[in-house]
């Protein structure tokens, strides 16, 4: 893995939405002096547009399109030399295309959040479509475990602050 990292120096965060991939990230990256990429953010930017306007207008197909591509674009620039932590969606890593990019091309860590934390986190927010179903989300949660479960490591953030889940990702034996 150490090897992987040296090749293409990328860490990119995976786990359920809300879970806090971009608070620790970007605390890592800091840390790390490495770029900090939210893929949501830099999605978001490029299209004029909010993650739930592109679902609402263009549908889920085109959003995930859309983030294979920007996720292919940041890792051919880590494969280049530039370091980077990347903050991925919460539905990135469950595309095949994707799991094989990131799998190849850097270090994946799994922020294992519980589900009822996560339901107190996205209470209220429209700003996530997939979570405005209480009953999908939860059915969300349970199916895509299995597949952040695949990810290089694996970070139980119960009762971690940010902090804590950025000092847990740097203590992992690839540093």
């Amino acid at each position: 893995m150490i090897l992987t990292l040296k090749r293409t120096p990328a860490i990119y965060l995976v786990g359920f939405m809300a879970c806090g991939k971009s608070t620790v990230s970007r605390l890592v990256a800091e840390r790390l002096g490495w770029q900090f990429i939210d893929l949501d953010q830099e999605i978001e930017k490029e299209q004029g547009a909010s993650i739930a306007e592109i679902f609402q207008t263009r549908g889920e197909a085109e959003f995930r399109r859309l983030e294979t591509e920007a996720i292919r674009a940041r890792v051919q620039e880590a494969e280049r030399g530039r370091p980077l932590v990347m903050a991925l969606g919460g539905g990135a890593y469950i595309q095949p295309e994707n799991y094989e990019l990131l799998s190849n091309h850097g270090i994946t860590i799994w922020l294992d959040c519980p589900l009822e934390t996560l339901k107190v986190r996205v209470q209220g927010d429209a700003t996530r479509p997939l979570a405005s179903d209480p009953e999908r989300f939860e059915r969300l949660y349970a199916e895509r475990r299995p597949y952040y479960a695949r990810a290089d490591f694996r970070i139980d953030t119960s009762g971690l602050s940010p902090e804590q889940a950025a000092d847990a990702v740097l203590s992992l034996p690839i540093f």
